[in-house]
């Protein structure tokens, strides 16, 4: 048995540092819920665990640094891949210049271009689950990733950059933002006009709701 050691309980999954086969790996392990039907519960979490690894190795071939998946057992609900050994993205920032966050998030938008062209949305784009390591950064914690092509989950991938950009680093959003989309169009080209103006929707959208509340 590899030893490991806990270092983040989410919601969903258990994160695990370890040894496997000499390499330094992460387990990610999904949780069992006692509230769900035992079967759909096993379901859902075999179901999702697949779909995450296909998400992470698909991306990788698609030009966007990600870990390397070793290997996954469906049986215990859990991927074993490499160990990044970098600090978050939402760490790094309020150290970083202004010309080095254009360089960064005109570098991520061309990557999250390079996804959405491939058909992949990740799902949960925020800086937390970006890793900078050597000046390249790494795509991780895609489970709440799927393969689409849709307008509006692509929108709701942008809006969610941008909505982490305003609430965890306020004084260079605009900045970074700007970047991003700058990057982002190199890649998508006509269609980035389209997605932004479902990202304004999806927007508008939420102040709504927050007013009406």
């Amino acid at each position: 048995m590899a030893e490991m050691t806990l270092i983040k309980k989410g919601a969903e999954a258990e994160l695990y540092r370890g040894k496997w086969q000499g390499f330094d790996v992460i387990f990610k392990r999904r949780i069992r819920k006692p509230y769900r039907n035992p079967d759909l519960d096993s379901y859902i979490r075999t179901s999702r665990t697949s779909l995450e690894s296909k998400l992470i190795s698909e991306s990788r071939r698609l030009g966007v640094p990600t870990p390397i998946i070793y290997f996954v057992d469906l049986d215990r609900t859990e991927i074993i891949m490499s160990y990044i050994p970098g600090l978050p993205l939402k760490k790094m920032m309020p150290t970083m210049d202004e010309t080095s966050i254009k360089q960064f998030f005109v570098k991520i938008g061309k990557m999250v271009g390079r996804l959405h062209r491939g058909g992949i949305v990740h799902g949960d784009l925020t800086t937390s689950n970006m890793i900078v390591k050597d000046g390249s950064v790494f795509f991780i914690d895609f489970g709440l990733g799927e393969y689409t092509p849709d307008l509006e989950a692509r929108g709701v991938d942008i809006h969610l950059m941008r909505r982490t950009l305003e609430s965890s680093h306020h004084e260079v959003s605009k900045i970074a933002y700007n970047s991003f989309i700058s990057g982002y169009s190199r890649v998508m080209g006509g269609e980035t006009e389209e997605v932004l103006r479902r990202v304004s929707e999806i927007r508008r959208r939420g102040r709504y709701v927050e007013g009406e509340r």
